[in-house]
């Protein structure tokens, strides 16, 4: 031990975080066995960590596990980073994957990272080869953020440099780390598990659909030919977030085509998540592991290293990580989705002993660096060697999120559900309510599913909630809004009663359009492809009526909805063709009314009025039409000033409206206009950079927090919900559908504002 003290002296205390065991995955594996041997290369040192959830309710940690986060609330990571500064945590080591921090490609870490006062070493999972705007963003904050990055492979070196521009004395190449096995015979194991005198496969890991497990059973065919012995072992249990979007449905294929191809004999499922002792003994006895995947695109494996570190012989399609560690003789490549190659290698595998004992050799011997002993030491020297170079070269904190409090200047509230799931019953989501209860009264109408559908559509970046609540609520809008689409006539009818009765064939073009608006976002957003699949035709079929709108809010509420569909299938030329049409209607209204004391297209002010100019900035700025986008600005612009008092917002009350000449209406003063109006600043704020634009969406977001005419928030933080109106006697005490469905989506626009921003900041 003393030879190794130089390489954390004066180091006491070490955070990692990630996901954790219990927690089923990769990074939850590989999170705790750091932390492990961690702790037993270094016993003075406390090592422990910070556990990332998935689901409100968490795991069973064990004691190393000292806070938790949960992934989507972005309050969390403030308390979290407050929690490593009072603590005088020495250093901090992120488990980094997108996928499992919450916000736009994962950002919200950013607010983490950028609030801590200690050095960070960040280790990449994934490291992407052709990212996005947002995700190579990310990279370049984390990067900044960062004192070291770790990266497990050397294609991941080259990555990092080429494609993200990180110094390399910035980066450092350390292996997967894998437990210290014995170089054993194969046979010591096969009696555990009923395979004694066989010649054992296997293939282990959570399954999904990308490990193409299908192309070794069409293979076993052909090597049973040859060698009737054979077994294949597929350990695992199915991916929990496959489980949530398809169930078993990959496994069950997999069981369908054993049975198809007459193997049952040769193939044995273990549907499990097994310990690590019984992993290991799994890969002890098996002869050839295989790992089939379908794509190149992944940078590391830690099943891979695992096999090869057990001295297995691995046959494997050439993804980045298997190329890399198969070189040089230590394993065998075959062509994607080739079972023919699969068996014929397997073949001469299993008949050449000679060759079979080299290839486990020579993945066994390079692998020994790779243990946890070594890969802990290396961790150590990385910490070691920034934590001296943090004193020597002290750097501000890079507070991306303080420079984003000149924009937001406030934390958010946090989201909340259970207003919106106490109005949902099995038919959708009902109109009213009686304070915060469910009116059944009024019955049901499309334009509040439509809303409602947005937020269950786009909420899964903003909510901590189990995905499978998305779904679920996802499906009852959607299934509303499909019996609402009248076929015949081609419309959506609107209101239905309690009963389940409709009360009218077609509804207004204005219902139609919110229809339009909120199926779009879900051809956007939807996770589940059957959802965003029915929600596709829907919307294609729905489409058709719009050519000949006349009603400007109707053809805005559309134009909206179209922009999210075209965000996803932007080649589709007969919805770019009708948004052409629509779109110029609604231009020549404007320009046909609008003057420079009422740059408006009508006569009145009355609802919704910010989904107008919101409609010209999006298709304006798609469509390259830089007029359509000033008329946007120029209108906006006008109903911010005419809509502000005092530095607040104060919207067009709907009783009495705004006829021009006349009086405005001060009272009352509904949730949707300030909703319209923050999302119409944010597009302004997004085109033209320009903070102004940011600012005023904050004054009409702190409407619904009480900065307001009366001083009253409308936002009820008890229940997640919204109050109907701002009268002139107070509050109308009613959490109704739109208006809990305008706080929802105003709160995700903000976010959305905030993250984007961390986003924006310029790196170093």
């Amino acid at each position: 031990m003393a030879s190794v003290i130089r390489y954390y002296e004066g180091i006491s205390s070490i955070a990692v975080i990630g996901n954790y065991l219990p927690r089923v995955c990769g990074i939850a594996t590989f999170t705790t066995d750091l932390v492990e041997a961690l702790s037993a290369e270094a016993p003075d040192i406390n090592c422990w960590a910070i556990a990332m959830n998935d689901k409100p309710e968490g795991y069973a940690y064990p004691g190393k596990v000292r806070f938790v986060v949960n992934q989507n609330r972005l309050a969390d990571y403030s308390v979290a980073s407050e929690f490593l500064n009072i603590g005088q945590t020495d250093i901090v080591c992120v488990q980094h994957e997108y996928g499992i921090f919450g916000g736009p490609a994962g950002s919200h870490l950013l607010k983490l990272l950028g609030e801590l006062r200690m050095p960070i070493v960040t280790t990449l999972h994934t490291v992407l080869k052709d990212p996005t705007p947002e995700y190579r963003e990310v990279m370049h904050k984390l990067s900044d953020l960062s004192d070291k990055l770790i990266v497990m492979s050397r294609k991941a070196v080259d990555f990092v440099k080429n494609i993200y521009a990180v110094p390399e004395e910035k980066i450092a190449f350390i292996h997967h780390g894998i437990p210290d096995m014995p170089f054993i015979d194969p046979n010591f194991y096969k009696d555990k598990f009923g395979v004694e005198g066989k010649k054992v496969l296997l293939t282990f890991g959570l399954l999904s659909p990308n490990k193409g497990i299908e192309n070794v059973l069409r293979a076993l065919p052909l090597v049973i030919k040859e060698h009737p012995d054979v077994t294949y072992i597929i350990l695992g249990a199915t991916h929990p977030h496959i489980i949530k979007a398809h169930g078993e449905e990959y496994r069950i294929s997999l069981q369908q085509l054993v049975r198809k191809l007459n193997i049952s004999d040769h193939v044995i499922f273990h549907n499990r998540f097994v310990e690590l002792k019984e992993l290991c003994e799994f890969l002890g006895a098996a002869d050839i592991y295989v790992t089939p995947y379908l794509e190149e695109g992944q940078i590391t494996s830690g099943t891979l290293a695992y096999a090869m570190g057990t001295g297995k012989a691995v046959i494997s399609t050439p993804y980045w990580y298997a190329t890399e560690m198969l070189a040089e003789g230590r394993g065998i490549i075959v062509p994607f989705k080739n079972p023919d190659a699969i068996a014929e290698h397997i073949i001469d595998l299993l008949a050449n002993d000679v060759n079979l004992h080299a290839i486990r050799k020579k993945a066994y011997m390079f692998c020994r660096e790779a243990i946890w002993k070594e890969v802990s030491r290396r961790y150590l020297g990385v910490f070691s060697e920034v934590r001296l170079n943090r004193s020597l070269h002290p750097r501000p904190r890079y507070l991306y999120i303080e420079n984003i409090k000149s924009i937001t200047k406030f934390e958010l509230p946090e989201m909340k559900l259970d207003h919106l799931k106490s109005l949902t019953d099995d038919t959708g989501i009902l109109q009213h309510a009686t304070h915060t209860v469910p009116d059944r009264g009024h019955g049901y109408c499309t334009d509040d599913n439509a809303r409602a559908l947005m937020v269950t559509a786009m909420g899964r970046e903003y909510l901590d909630t189990d995905s499978t609540c998305f779904d679920s609520l996802s499906s009852q809008y959607l299934s509303f809004l499909l019996h609402s689409f009248n076929v015949e006539k081609g419309r959506f009818r609107n209101f239905m009663t309690y009963e389940r009765q409709w009360t009218e064939e077609v509804g207004s073009e204005d219902a139609h359009g919110r229809a339009l608006w909120g199926i779009g976002k879900g051809v956007a957003f939807l996770a589940n492809p059957g959802q965003m699949a029915m929600s596709m035709t829907l919307f294609n079929k729905a489409m058709k009526a719009v050519e000949h709108f006349k009603s400007p809010r109707a053809i805005a509420f559309a134009l909206v909805g179209i922009h999210a569909y075209l965000h996803k299938f932007s080649g589709d030329s007969e919805v770019r063709r009708v948004r052409g049409i629509i779109v110029n209607r609604l231009f020549d209204q404007f320009k046909n009314n609008a003057t420079e004391s009422w740059p408006w297209l009508e006569n009145t002010l009355n609802y919704a009025n910010g989904k107008l100019p919101h409609a010209l900035l999006l298709s304006g700025q798609w469509m390259q039409r830089s007029e359509m986008v000033d008329m946007g600005l120029k209108s906006l612009k006008w109903l911010l000033t005419i809509q502000t008092e005092e530095n607040h917002f104060v919207p067009i009350g709907n009783n009495g409206w705004y006829k021009k000449g006349g009086t405005k209406a001060r009272f009352d003063q509904q949730p949707i206009e300030a909703n319209a109006m923050i999302e119409a600043c944010v597009e302004a704020f997004n085109i033209t950079r320009d903070k102004t634009w940011s600012d005023n969406a904050i004054m009409c977001f702190n409407w619904f927090l009480g900065h307001n005419d009366l001083n009253i928030p409308l936002y009820d933080p008890k229940t997640g919900g919204c109050r109907d109106g701002l009268m002139a006697d107070g509050v109308n005490q009613n959490e109704g559908a739109e208006s809990t469905l305008a706080w929802l989506l105003s709160l995700m626009t903000l976010q959305k504002l905030y993250a984007d921003e961390i986003l924006r900041q310029p790196s170093s």
